[in-house]
């Protein structure tokens, strides 16, 4: 499998996440012990990716449920809603956080008294960070049949391991083929201003003995035109009925570049990533601090007294995709009745 551990964890007293703004240079841990402690911890990127910040916010519950103090049922559920709104204005874009914290919040609301409510909360959170691993390993097993020997893979951001609980999404496919003998290579573009690309991906592929060649993301145009690449694989952080697809921003421009060159365009999530209610004008795209583009190393590479727009996400449209790789099975055209299909209990596309 692969040399890392897990992202996020609960050992009943404390948060333990892989601080993942110390990539590549240090591999270190941050412990949490208050629901203060993860939502920063996620407002921060210590971790980050849709998958991982779900699990991070189930167990940042599951958490507040065992420290805080609650004389009954209903002061318990009242301190749970509390923190679930504090967990919720992190980040808004990525739908998981929002998928886990309401299956946390059913498990509270449809419990007995004070320890039973605490123990369903937990063991809800520990469910939800277990079918994320299962996920994963099933996305990579119905994906590695895309990736053949000799192929030149392209991939933005980090929708790996570290995205996750473990295994990831858009590199579970890379992972598996790696283990089936493919030989292959993978060109990622490095995604600023956050540099998730070259910090954590290339990271996670180099430890895997992936052969790794990282690009600035202006060259993705020259690469995919010039060199050729045969597979884009990325991952996604709320998918839509339609197939719209939210991901970091850059995805839209290299599905695009995709469409004209006729390189095969896949997105890999699990279908907790699936939002079945929102419209395209009903997801918020995160804005982020400036000084993410503006500042590097504590240096400001930009002029005062400009405006500086860093969106966090963007849209990428059903008609520039390929297919949607998850751990169900692999969702063609047409996207919304495959979608409906698949959202329904074990029904696969």
């Amino acid at each position: 499998m692969i040399d890392l551990p897990r992202t996020v964890d609960f050992d009943g007293e404390k948060v333990i996440l892989v601080d993942q703004r110390k990539l590549p240079q240090e591999l270190s841990f941050v412990e949490c012990f208050n629901i203060e402690c993860v939502a920063s911890a996620i407002k921060d990127m210590v971790v980050r990716g849709a998958p991982a910040i779900g699990a991070t916010a189930a167990f940042g519950l599951a958490l507040h449920s065992k420290r805080v103090e609650a004389e009954g049922r209903d002061e318990l559920l009242k301190e749970l809603r509390r923190a679930a709104d504090i967990l919720r204005s992190t980040r808004p874009t990525a739908y998981n956080m929002f998928w886990a914290i309401d299956r946390v919040m059913r498990a509270a609301e449809s419990s007995g008294e004070v320890e039973d409510m605490r123990r369903r909360v937990e063991e809800e959170a520990r469910r939800i960070a277990e079918e994320d691993v299962e996920a994963n390993i099933a996305i990579g097993e119905h994906g590695k049949s895309l990736i053949k020997d000799g192929y030149k893979v392209m991939t933005i951001c980090n929708a790996g391991s570290l995205a996750t609980v473990w295994f990831g999404t858009a590199t579970a496919p890379l992972y598996m083929a790696k283990m089936d003998g493919v030989n292959f290579e993978v060109y990622v573009l490095e995604t600023r201003p956050v540099l998730q690309g070259a910090r954590i991906t290339s990271f996670e592929l180099k430890r895997a003995g992936i052969p790794v060649k990282l690009i600035v993301d202006g060259a993705a145009g020259y690469v995919i035109s010039e060199i050729g690449i045969d597979l884009i694989i990325t991952g996604a952080d709320r998918i839509l009925s339609d197939g719209t697809v939210f991901n970091k921003i850059g995805t839209y421009t290299l599905s695009v570049l995709a469409k004209e060159h006729g390189v095969p365009f896949y997105v890999a999530a699990p279908t907790s990533t699936f939002d079945p209610l929102s419209r395209r004008e009903d997801v918020r795209i995160e804005m982020r601090d400036a000084d993410e583009v503006a500042v590097i190393n504590g240096r400001r590479i930009a002029p005062d007294g400009i405006t500086i727009l860093n969106p966090a996400f963007d849209r990428t449209p059903p008609e520039n995709i390929t297919g949607i790789i998850t751990e169900r099975g692999i969702i063609g055209k047409p996207f919304e009745e495959k979608i409906r299909f698949i959202g329904s209990r074990g029904a696969s596309p």
